[in-house]
């Protein structure tokens, strides 16, 4: 593999290699070990929207394994593709760094970048999918259910770049999926139909956030404004009002269902407190593996 944009461009025995060096590399570093397999290379990491989790994670990943990373704001260079052409800098970046890693609005650009490179390009989120987070994710669910094969997941909330990199992976990987979102914010038929290409059946959508949690293993949820939608905030907190993950939705599912969200959570929204703190949440189990996760990505593309 050269570069890692979609789940859809991996193989089920591809995705799983990277979920055996991920669980290796973690046990290794918490046992106080350490891998320096990228000693001496640097990755360049694009960002057009801030981020805790993205930018911490894979920094510490390429510390971790010996190398260095380049935090890149927009104002540093004048703009992805602004002042200068995307595949201008894609090559021109393949130059002087070993890896690229980009999180930007438009998919086209990281899409870009990658036919342009010569080193690897890692998509760490664009509007269209979230590949990263959806592989540590799969990595929490393995951690906590023992298994992936079988397990469901309830995701309630906003059918966007999460939810449709999650749909691809659980189809990948043997697992079931129920989006539950309200009229105009459906994962897209196209995705849908696509995942279940890979596996017939794997997720199907709902616009009863009641229904979907039934007999879950996992109850997922994510912001409900996105970055570059703070326009229609006032408008999705009314479209999504019933959607809220708490305590009367929990007390529908299993006793031991999971509770899972991406962060940011913005608490009272899409999640209450209550629920967030609860003992079946394991959202900081699921923030921690973004490292894990992506320490092995580092490795197996840069190494």
């Amino acid at each position: 593999m050269k570069d890692f944009l979609c789940i859809n461009d991996f193989s089920t025995e591809q995705l799983k290699d990277l979920f055996t060096e991920s669980s290796e590399l973690k046990k290794l570093y918490k046992s106080g070990g350490k891998d320096s397999s990228l000693a001496g290379k640097t990755l360049a990491m694009l960002f057009e929207k801030p981020s805790l989790r993205t930018r911490i994670s894979f920094q510490v990943a390429m510390a971790d394994l010996g190398g260095s990373a380049i935090y890149v704001k927009p104002e540093d260079i004048g703009g992805i593709g602004k002042r200068e052409s995307i595949k201008d800098m894609a090559r021109v970046l393949s130059r002087y760094v070993s890896g690229i890693m980009a999180r930007t609005f438009e998919h086209s650009t990281v899409v870009e970048l990658a036919k342009f490179a010569e080193v690897p390009v890692i998509n760490a989120l664009t509007d269209w999918l979230h590949p990263c987070q959806a592989m540590a994710d799969v990595l929490t669910v393995y951690e906590h259910c023992g298994r992936v094969e079988g397990v469901k997941i309830a995701f309630v909330g906003d059918g966007n770049n999460v939810a449709r990199s999650l749909s691809f992976a659980c189809a990948k990987l043997g697992m079931k999926m129920v989006i539950a979102s309200p009229a105009g914010y459906q994962l897209d038929a196209e995705s849908i139909r696509k995942a279940n290409q890979i596996s017939a059946e794997s997720i199907r959508q709902t616009s009863d956030p009641a229904q979907a949690v039934l007999d879950s293993d996992i109850i997922y949820t994510d912001t409900w404004v996105s970055m570059g939608q703070e326009d229609e905030k006032q408008k999705r907190l009314k479209d999504f009002e019933a959607f809220q993950v708490n305590s009367k939705l929990l007390s529908l599912a299993r006793p031991d269902v999971k509770i899972m969200h991406c962060l940011p959570a913005y608490r009272g929204y899409e999640i209450t407190d209550e629920v967030a703190e609860s003992s079946n949440s394991i959202m900081f189990d699921q923030a921690e593996n973004r490292l894990h996760f992506q320490r092995a990505l580092l490795k197996k593309l840069m190494s």
